[in-house]
């Protein structure tokens, strides 16, 4: 009785996303900018400082790839002219590799729909898998969080199942480590098509910091062809949602 009274007392919880933006914390780390500037000549503090080698300076601008970043900001305290920042924006996701690299003077990418065809097919119902292959389970404790009342997942007809056979994809967390790949590979075969693949988090995508490791996998995509990538170590669920929003198109504007 009493779970039952405070629930009463809380009230409606369920966020607005998308048609209100979240509310995020000012220590949130989104996606990054490289201001307009070339780089100090022979300068190359933030390649050294960046962990999961994410950063590469050609003609002396940089660059940063997404799909390898922890985003823990050590290239911003050591940058001397100051030229990169992370912003709140939570905006990462997109439907191929290329699309995850910032750099300046590139136009943001946001991520594109479905082909018209699967569209409709998932557009209003989508039937997960979740396939942790490897990883560290901060991924995927932050795909779990979306089924919480918060973010009700299930208002937008997306749920998570236990059988592949059940599925219209995959969700992959993880490196897809060695150990993981004959699972990976049966899961997706028993998945009826069409399917889609989505890469959630910096190790599904790329293979973490960990990728030079000899049992660490490269990503998902050096096994299975996938449909969209959501960067992040981990993505904020806002990140997810919003990524598997706009590949269904269920996005306003």
């Amino acid at each position: 009785m009493s779970a039952f009274i405070e629930r009463l007392r809380q009230g409606y919880r369920t966020h607005a996303f998308p048609d209100v933006q979240p509310t995020l914390p000012g220590r949130f780390r989104g996606r990054p900018v490289v201001a307009d500037g070339a780089c100090k000549a022979g300068c190359r503090e933030c390649v050294a400082a960046c962990p999961a080698e994410a950063i590469q300076i050609k003609s002396r601008h940089a660059s940063i790839d997404l799909g390898r970043c922890i985003f823990c900001g050590d290239c911003v305290e050591v940058c001397p002219k100051e030229l990169l920042t992370f912003t709140q924006d939570y905006r990462l996701a997109a439907r191929t590799r290329d699309g995850l690299v910032v750099a300046n003077g590139r136009e943001q990418e946001l991520c594109a729909a479905l082909e018209r065809e699967t569209q409709r097919l998932f557009r209003r119902s989508l039937r997960l898998r979740e396939v942790s292959a490897g990883g560290c389970n901060a991924c995927e404790a932050d795909t779990n969080v979306l089924n919480t009342l918060v973010f009700d997942l299930g208002r937008f007809g997306i749920q998570f199942v236990a059988s592949p056979r059940h599925a219209d994809g995959l969700l992959i967390t993880g490196p897809v480590t060695e150990n993981m790949r004959l699972a990976l590979q049966k899961t997706y075969d028993a998945t009826p098509s069409p399917k889609i693949v989505i890469a959630v988090g910096a190790c599904a995508i790329s293979g973490g910091i960990y990728r030079t490791h000899p049992e660490a996998g490269t990503g998902a995509d050096a096994l299975l062809p996938v449909d969209l990538y959501v960067p992040g170590c981990p993505p904020h669920p806002y990140t997810i949602l919003d990524g598997l929003l706009r590949l269904l198109g269920r996005m306003p504007g």
